[in-house]
């Protein structure tokens, strides 16, 4: 970093404490057989989206692996190789798209930011937030203040 300085470049620093995604060539993610990952990533989508558990904070890789009768390090690596992303990113997604529903929804205009994160399953503010401003580029109050000045 100092070498940077050094230079008279300046660090950007990300906000959220965001980091880029490190893309990782796994060796276990070739022995996955095909046609128990497709089974299971149906499986995963009925229960996560389907069922609407992305929306339990408390709902957590270990259930789901519990749920689908198999163990969280092969579920783990289905998540990776048919979603590319890890359990919580794939999670966080669903919220996200909920929010962005939510925010704009008129009827539930009297919400405020916290009780949406809240809705749509996050535990805190501060990682709702970071997960809003990764996947949207602007906070969950700059987003529905721009689709209601529309």
């Amino acid at each position: 970093m100092s070498d940077l300085k050094d230079q008279g470049e300046k660090v950007k620093k990300m906000p959220y404490n965001i980091r880029e995604r490190k893309i990782k060539n796994a060796a276990y993610r070739s022995l996955i057989r095909p046609e128990l990952a497709d089974a299971l990533y149906d499986k995963i989508l009925n229960i996560i989206v389907g069922q609407k558990k992305y929306k339990d904070a408390s709902y957590s890789a270990r259930a789901l692996a519990e749920d689908l009768k198999t163990n969280t390090r092969y579920l783990s690596a289905v998540i990776n190789s048919r979603f590319g992303m890890n359990y919580s990113c794939l999670v966080n997604e669903y919220r996200i798209k909920e929010a962005m529903n939510v925010l704009v929804d008129k009827r539930y205009a009297g919400k405020n930011i916290e009780e949406v994160s809240t809705m749509v399953g996050f535990s805190n503010r501060q990682s709702f937030y970071a997960a809003f401003y990764r996947i949207v580029g602007m906070t969950p109050k700059e987003y529905r203040d721009s689709k209601l000045a529309q």
